[in-house]
């Protein structure tokens, strides 16, 4: 006899509900899979991480050929899919994650997503910073090969509304400061933007295209990528 699930089967459950300095930001687990809320706005969860890998692959892809050990910066540590990919990759040298909720490391160190990112955490090329990302790029002095961004819903739908500076021309300057020549800017969201695109291009970027990735939810995922000059 099938097994009929009632109407709560896959109602979600709260494993963790922090308030941070950025607003509230809550673990929940629906069935098999984990979502994370910022601010009462799904931000992401388990159920296919195939766009989160794409916004990595598509990025060390998109590196001139033959650039010995690329240093990549993943903004968002999420729910560890992109990290995970770019320490599965050998070909990566330095992976450093900026994630600005001390929650969501923690639910990664010793919580229940520490099974996607565990070893990549352990991984002797990573580092994460429990920084604001939009703040690092305007203050560091690193620089990378690539910039894995994945913070808000995309460049139209920000988590919070000072995440939009990212997306500004100051912001984009920031990231083009940040790269290496030939370095590539890889920009994760849930639908496309030819305003951004133009955006980029306006920036000096080149080389700017749109990646969509189908996923489970039925509505293709995109990456932004662009390359800066060198």
């Amino acid at each position: 006899m099938p097994l009929i699930l009632g109407p709560d089967a896959l109602a979600p459950v709260t494993l963790d509900r922090r308030e941070g300095p950025y607003g509230e930001v809550v673990l929940r687990r629906r069935g098999d899979d984990f979502e994370i809320i910022a601010n009462g706005c799904f931000l992401m969860d388990t159920s296919d991480g195939r766009s989160e890998r794409l916004l990595i692959d598509a990025a060390l892809a998109a590196l001139p050929a033959g650039r010995p050990a690329p240093a990549v910066l993943i903004g968002g540590l999420g729910v560890g899919f992109s990290l995970a990919r770019a320490a599965a990759e050998p070909r990566w040298g330095r992976i450093t994650v900026a994630e600005r909720e001390q929650a969501i490391v923690d639910w990664h160190l010793d919580g229940p997503l520490a099974g996607i990112s565990g070893a990549a955490l352990a991984d002797p090329r990573t580092a994460v910073l429990t920084t604001d990302l939009v703040a690092y790029l305007r203050t560091t002095t690193d620089r990378y090969d690539a910039l894995c961004l994945d913070i808000d819903n995309g460049p139209d739908w920000t988590v919070t509304e000072d995440n939009g500076n990212l997306y500004s021309p100051a912001g984009l300057a920031d990231c083009h400061a940040r790269l290496t020549p030939g370095g590539v800017l890889a920009v994760w969201s849930a639908q496309p933007s030819a305003e951004f695109e133009q955006a980029l291009r306006n920036a000096g970027f080149h080389g700017v295209r749109t990646e969509e990735v189908g996923v489970a939810r039925g509505v293709p995922d995109v990456v932004h990528l662009a390359i800066r000059a060198g």
